[in-house]
Parts: structure tokens; C-alpha cells; sequence
């Protein structure tokens, strides 16, 4: 149980931060920038959760588990892998974990028609904070991908794999939340667009 007593502890005023480990690193180690990058993910996904009306009750369920696995993928980057490591030893994202995911996005996108050109940002406020929320997921993958690269990469692999899927099922998410009869649709893009105007 994690027991928060003292907002500020002064500790990090010179530019270092604490691992769960314990180690002191800067605030721009790659590892810090990636689960702050996860940290930045989960308040776009709070925004999307505070956008969704009772039509969208099932896709505010699904990112509430989401942001409390979130929490789960900073703690596990926040750990350097020790060696000898045991399971259990410290809190590591799961390939169950990934595998919930891909159900959720089987499950909505077997609502979804088929795509015919790529989709915009937008539609929706829903579906629009969705896309933010995609990209700044992106965005946390691909600062896992490097802080793993400066170690080994294979410490990171799970988070790497959940944080993949989720960018999906955050699409398909957006996609869903312009679905439906009142729902304003795909927001396609135009190859070219004004251009031929």
C-alpha cells in the first residue's frame, strides 16, 4: 500500500530523482522520460474518461482499467531489472495484461466497418481526446523503446508490447466514439486535399 504523507520532499531540486530501487538519476535519464511520458498518456486518457456521456459507459470502464495499468507500466520502468531478479520481486507489467487489451480491441472494433483511407483527428470531443491521447501513447513507446536500448532491451519488452497495443485500441476507441446513428463518423483524410480546389 503506497501511503503519500508529504507532498514535497526537496529531494529533487538539483535535478536528480529516485528510482524504486533507490538509485539517483537526472531528470532526463531516458528511463524517467519514459514513464513520465506514460504519466503524460494517463492524464490525456482522464480527459477522454471525463468526455464520456452514458452512451460511452463501456469505453469510460475500459480506459479506467487502462489508467490503473498505467500505473503499473511506471512502476515497472521506475525499476531497473536487478540481476537475479525473481517474479514477484518487483511490480512488471504482464503478457496478460497485453492480451486484455487485444480482447478489448477485438471486441469494439467487431462494431466497426472496414476502413477506406486513413483517419483524422477528430469528430467527437471524445474521439479527438482519444486521438491525443493515441499519439502521446506512441510518443511513451518509443521513449521505452530508447530507455530500454540504453540497457537491455529485453527488461522493457513487455511494457514496449502493452503500450503498442494500446495506441491500437485507442484508435479503435476514437473510431467507435464517432460511430453509431449519432455519432459524426470517420474524419477521412484527402490525399492532396484543397489541392484539387
Amino acid at each position: 500500500m503506497v501511503k503519500l504523507t508529504k507532498i514535497y520532499t526537496r529531494t529533487g531540486d538539483a535535478g536528480e530523482t529516485g528510482l524504486g530501487d533507490g538509485s539517483r538519476v537526472s531528470k532526463v535519464d531516458p528511463r524517467v522520460e519514459a514513464y513520465g511520458t506514460v504519466d503524460e498518456a494517463n492524464s490525456f486518457i482522464g480527459v477522454a474518461v471525463a468526455t464520456c456521456g452514458p452512451a460511452e459507459s463501456r469505453i469510460a470502464e475500459v480506459l479506467a482499467h487502462i489508467q490503473n495499468d498505467l500505473f503499473d507500466v511506471g512502476a515497472d520502468l521506475c525499476t531497473p531489472v536487478s540481476a537475479g531478479e525473481h517474479v514477484g520481486d518487483a511490480l512488471r507489467v504482464t503478457s496478460r495484461q497485453t492480451e486484455a487489451i487485444e480482447a478489448w480491441i477485438d471486441e469494439f472494433n467487431a462494431e466497426l466497418g472496414p476502413l477506406t483511407s486513413f483517419v483524422l483527428p477528430g469528430g467527437s470531443a471524445l474521439s479527438a481526446h482519444l486521438h491525443v491521447a493515441r499519439a502521446v501513447v506512441r510518443r511513451a513507446e518509443r521513449c521505452v523503446v530508447l530507455a530500454g536500448n540504453e540497457g537491455d532491451p529485453a527488461t522493457v519488452a513487455e511494457p514496449v508490447r502493452y503500450l503498442n497495443r494500446l495506441s491500437d485500441l485507442l484508435f479503435v476507441l476514437a473510431r467507435r466514439a464517432n460511430a453509431g446513428p449519432d455519432g459524426p463518423g470517420d474524419v477521412l483524410w484527402v490525399p492532396g486535399g484543397d489541392r484539387r480546389k
